[in-house]
């Protein structure tokens, strides 16, 4: 069964299990209509809220904390938006996954400054723009032990780019097969 929330993960490249496992469906209104979203929790209460048309929150925003149950982590994971954490998981297959800070936006970061400091290392997978190189120096500024992890998706803007052409790129040879077997 497909709807249109689950048609918007594919297009992102997020498998509807990873996303499942971290988001609920939201139902919203506004000005009398409704609508439905992907809604990502945050610390505050509050939810990052996409969809195919649509980004946003409902207050209050914050940052989200993801801590794997049943595990001491002395690193922790910095990302930017819940479209990148959810493509790191992708991209990780069920691989164990350190503790994890999603800013949500990266106004944000004064009040994850605290979390991140109380962990031996950082790695921050934030966008390759100038936002998001600032926010890299300014962890690094106040943590110390920091890795800037958006080399490895460069010349793509952020990590969810990456995932998206490199699903693209794969599917590719499969499309050539099926035009030359005809």
């Amino acid at each position: 069964l497909r709807s249109p929330l689950t048609e918007y993960l594919k297009e992102r490249g997020i498998p509807y299990a990873v996303a499942s496992r971290h988001c609920c469906r939201l139902n919203y209104g506004v000005r009398g209509k409704r609508y439905f979203a992907i809604g990502f929790p945050n610390v505050a209460g509050g939810y990052e809220i996409r969809s195919r048309y649509f980004k946003g929150c409902v207050p209050p925003k914050d940052v989200s904390l993801i801590k794997p149950k049943d595990t001491a982590s002395d690193v922790c994971s910095v990302f930017e938006g819940f479209m990148d954490y959810l493509s790191y998981l992708t991209l990780k297959q069920g691989k164990p996954v350190p503790d994890c800070v999603v800013l949500n936006s990266v106004g944000n970061l004064p009040g994850a400054l605290d979390v991140l400091k109380g962990y031996g290392h950082v790695c921050c997978f934030l966008d390759n723009d100038d936002a998001g190189r600032k926010t890299t120096e300014e962890i690094r500024r106040r943590c110390g032990s920091v890795t800037d992890k958006a080399v490895h998706y460069l010349p793509h803007k952020d990590l969810n780019e990456f995932l998206q052409h490199r699903l693209k790129k794969a599917e590719e040879p499969c499309a050539e097969l099926k035009q030359g077997s005809g």
